[in-house]
């Protein structure tokens, strides 16, 4: 799946275009490396996004078959890593 399709359909971000603008910014990065939009997501990648003052980072654990899933379901697809576990 798509990185901008993936951040959306598992509520990383709340629309598309709001994942493609932070993909165009180069704040998102996928195994260390600044994604663009077209980049395939895999199960195992992850996920970091740089915010100004903090950043989040998510483990792939499954790509979702819908184009959108629940909020209540994010963990299945995601793992929010903590940052002592950021070195994996």
């Amino acid at each position: 799946m798509r990185c901008d399709k993936f951040l959306n359909a598992v509520n990383i971000t709340k629309r598309r275009a709001v994942a493609e603008d932070m993909l165009a910014c180069k704040v998102v990065y996928i195994n260390n490396v600044a994604a663009k939009k077209a980049k395939e997501v895999k199960v195992g990648d992850i996920i970091e996004i740089k915010y100004l003052e903090r950043s989040d980072k998510f483990k792939v654990l499954q790509i979702p078959t819908t184009k959108s899933t629940p909020k209540s379901k994010m963990d299945e697809y995601v793992e929010k890593l903590s940052d002592k576990d950021s070195n994996v």
